[in-house]
């Protein structure tokens, strides 16, 4: 739940009575994203006594909560994605980080010493320092089906899931260095990888392409594409369609697609540095090209996008924030 307001209780002429106080609108530090990097970010900056608000857009936990198991997080054996969302901004909450969720960011002034943070184009709030940690998403392929099955055979991260497909047929989708990186790397635990993609050459490095060549449990089908996904409680089948418009119902037990990723900074252009892909970028510091805003986790610019690393991030970007304030 959402701390967005102070109650007290009074008595008046013997009517017991709740008086809302408003929040509190001015804090150390506003984090904009509610994803690990952000939640981390938040645990160590109330902890260090600093007033934090975290606002966040969507479902608390970021692209964490689409995974449906995680087995590699250190120190625990087995949690899905949601329960660790939740563990987590519990324990920020705690430590009296104050989350704000269900929020839009209508405007931002991020120069000078005071910044200041519009959203749902009617609330103001101002802090000395800014974390960005909106994250990103993979990329879709926004056919039918694909929502329905997320997390329930269809993947978009192969270190998350890949064990989960013992002895499987699975599919990858994709043409580029991650497609066919994940696909041999995916090899460990697939009986078989089919590797669909949608023209007739890979935009993978020459190393990349060879490699997944040389798999035997690796085979390819180009210039076709994936028309729809199927299945009861999981998935089942997938719809393909090649260069001559036939198409093939195949029967699958998973699908990793990798056709890109976006890093979800749309908001912030022009106002702090972006790279070619439109992530931003950061120091070693994690502060970003306007002095007093930090970046973590999977919206600034790096090559591994791992839940540790954004906690990683997290951690580093409060430390550096709670110096910055402190100075």
């Amino acid at each position: 739940m959402d701390n967005e307001n102070a109650i007290s209780f009074y008595i008046k002429d013997g009517i017991f009575a709740i008086n809302k106080i408003s929040m509190n609108t001015d804090f150390d530090v506003i984090i904009i994203g509610g994803g690990p990097a952000g939640l981390t970010a938040g645990i160590y900056l109330a902890r260090a006594k600093m007033s934090v608000l975290i606002l966040n857009e969507g479902s608390i936990g970021g692209q964490m909560v689409l995974t449906h198991q995680i087995e590699n997080y250190p120190g625990i054996d087995s949690i899905s994605g949601y329960m660790l969302a939740r563990t987590m901004s519990k324990q920020a909450e705690k430590f009296g980080c104050i989350i704000k969720s269900n929020t839009k960011i209508s405007k931002l002034e991020l120069e000078g010493e005071q910044k200041t943070i519009t959203i749902n184009d009617k609330e103001n709030f101002t802090a000395k320092v800014v974390i960005l940690a909106t994250g990103g998403k993979s990329r879709s392929l926004n056919v039918p089906g694909e929502n329905n099955f997320s997390g329930k055979g269809i993947s978009y991260c192969a270190t998350c899931d890949g064990d989960f497909f013992q002895d499987r047929d699975i599919i990858v989708v994709g043409g580029g260095n991650s497609a066919l990186e994940e696909a041999v790397s995916l090899t460990q635990y697939a009986s078989s990888v089919t590797v669909v993609h949608q023209f007739d050459h890979f935009q993978a490095y020459e190393h990349a392409i060879e490699e997944a060549k040389a798999n035997e449990k690796i085979s390819f089908v180009m210039e076709s594409e994936i028309l729809e996904f199927s299945g009861e409680q999981n998935l089942q089948k997938v719809k393909i369609r090649d260069k001559d418009n036939n198409i093939e119902d195949k029967n699958i037990d998973g699908v990793f697609i990798f056709i890109g990723y976006i890093p979800q900074t749309e908001f912030v252009e022009n106002i702090v540095e972006l790279n070619s892909w439109n992530e931003i970028v950061v120091d070693d510091k994690l502060q970003t090209s306007v002095a007093g805003v930090f970046a973590a986790g999977d919206a600034r610019a790096t090559r591994v996008r791992q839940i540790t690393t954004a906690t990683a991030d997290g951690t580093v970007a409060a430390l550096q924030a709670i110096e910055y304030i402190l100075k």
